[in-house]
């Protein structure tokens, strides 16, 4: 009974531990700024957990239960996905806030063409910003028709998160992995050890999202020139890491020049 609770306690809070990871951190404070709401935040937190748990259970389990060998190459390509990752959502986070500027800019004046938004949809077309000036309703765009018939479920705004979450848990899972079997031989409890990480990873993420999303909130509803530095801000971080974490897996740690040097961590 002591051994298991051990198991427990000790998976839970390493669970935790491993989702104030700084990739992790960077990555849900990209897709947290998107949020106005604190529930939203948090749920952004549950899906990245579950996405990671998901692939730590598959993959670490498989590695656990019939002794897969991960080689250098594959190992490394697993982390670089995490920098694309970084990039892509850096780079979609400073489109997004470009466009708020460029659609600021061009308030108040007669039909004119420029990219626009309607919430997360972008395009151009002649338009103005007076009563009728538009040309459209706000909900006749790609965006609305999925907003019409998806945003009830929430279906496709979870996405992001839970494969942001999918890819993490690829990237950690041999580490998690190959961590469990040196120090627990039996291969069920060694699964049952990964669950348990897992658990603590989504609470851990919770609390991270929901504390990012308290002052965001707050600057939304008062603030909103702050609200726009604090998503900008968090893309430029998004993107120079993602930079960062390319440079060094592709180049320094060798997967795509000379031999592939990998060690899990």
């Amino acid at each position: 009974m002591s051994a298991l609770l051990s198991v427990v306690f000790l998976g839970f809070f390493l669970g935790m531990r491993h989702a104030t990871d700084s990739d992790h951190v960077i990555a849900v404070t990209t897709i947290v700024t998107r949020r106005r709401t604190l529930g939203g935040a948090v749920l952004i937190g549950v899906l990245w957990g579950l996405g990671h748990t998901l692939t730590i259970l598959l993959v670490g389990g498989a590695i656990i239960l019939f002794g897969l060998v991960i080689p250098p190459r594959v190992g490394l390509t697993m982390e670089f996905s995490v920098a694309v990752m970084l990039i892509l959502l850096g780079a979609l986070n400073l489109t997004g806030i470009m466009e708020q500027i460029h659609a600021a800019l061009g308030s108040g004046r007669g039909p004119h063409s420029h990219p626009h938004s309607h919430n997360d949809y972008v395009h151009s077309h002649p338009h103005g910003h007076g009563p009728g000036d538009h040309g459209h309703g706000e909900d006749e765009t790609p965006q609305g028709w999925l907003d019409r018939r998806f945003g009830g479920l929430g279906l496709y705004q979870a996405l992001r998160p839970l494969v942001v979450g999918l890819v993490h848990g690829l990237a950690g899972s041999a580490a998690v992995a190959l961590l469990v079997l040196t120090t627990i031989r039996n291969p069920a409890w060694a699964v049952a050890y990964l669950l348990v990480f897992g658990v603590g990873t989504i609470a851990g993420m919770m609390l991270i999202t929901g504390t990012i999303a308290i002052p965001i909130a707050y600057t939304a509803r008062r603030f909103e020139q702050v609200d726009r530095w604090l998503a900008t801000a968090s893309g430029v971080l998004s993107l120079a890491f993602g930079l960062f974490l390319a440079y060094q897996i592709g180049i320094v740690d060798g997967l795509f020049t000379g031999e592939p040097h990998w060690t899990p961590e």
